[in-house]
């Protein structure tokens, strides 16, 4: 027996005539309770879908792909702290699909390139301004900035490292809005424009 995924879950899809599901399954968490789905009107509905998909040009649909990696790279660079980490693994792989695709992805093919430089260049900023920033903790720590009494941390030269610090962390936490306000924007156009 195969099984398809849907947003409430994986439901099996076996041959006409078996109803229900298999013996012993359980509903995944949170799925809605009610009737179980008919097989039939389940498969009509995968049916359209792949009907759908096919009759679509295929440089819209990898283009859709594309923006959902660039939506990603953003979710990922406006957490506190950014994961930099996964936000680079889906910029390289939407990097990777501009770039191996270049001149195939129809009307949407600038505006992936912008939304990638723009990922590219907010990734930068954060990670510069992370580690400037752990620099900034690093050499305080090396300085003996720890043995210091509260009344002498409070001197010139540790504010402007606090600072530093915080101008890093807000340079990072810039970056990572303008990078995550094109999504939104995308979302309200439907996901067409990442890039605003």
């Amino acid at each position: 027996m195969s099984s398809l995924w849907t947003p409430d879950g994986e439901r099996p899809v076996g041959p006409t005539g078996q109803e229900g599901p298999p013996p012993g399954a359980q509903a995944p968490p949170g799925a809605p309770e009610g009737p179980p789905v008919d097989d039939e009107e389940l498969a009509e509905q995968v049916q359209a879908m792949r009907e759908e998909l096919a009759n679509a040009p295929v440089e819209v649909v990898i283009a859709n792909h594309c923006y959902g990696l660039f939506e990603l790279a953003a979710v990922y660079l406006s957490q506190v702290p950014p994961l930099l980490p996964q936000a680079r693994l889906a910029i390289d792989a939407l990097g990777a699909l501009v770039g191996g695709l270049e001149h195939r992805l129809g009307d949407a093919e600038e505006q992936l390139r912008d939304g990638l430089s723009q990922l590219r260049l907010a990734y930068v900023q954060i990670d510069g301004a992370q580690r400037a920033g752990d620099e900034a903790v690093a050499a305080a720590g090396a300085n003996g900035a720890g043995d210091e009494t509260p009344d002498d941390a409070g001197g010139e030269d540790a504010g402007t490292e606090t600072a530093d610090g915080a101008d890093a962390a807000g340079a990072a936490s810039g970056a990572a809005r303008a990078s995550g306000s094109a999504p939104e924007d995308a979302g309200s156009a439907g996901g067409a424009d990442p890039v605003g």
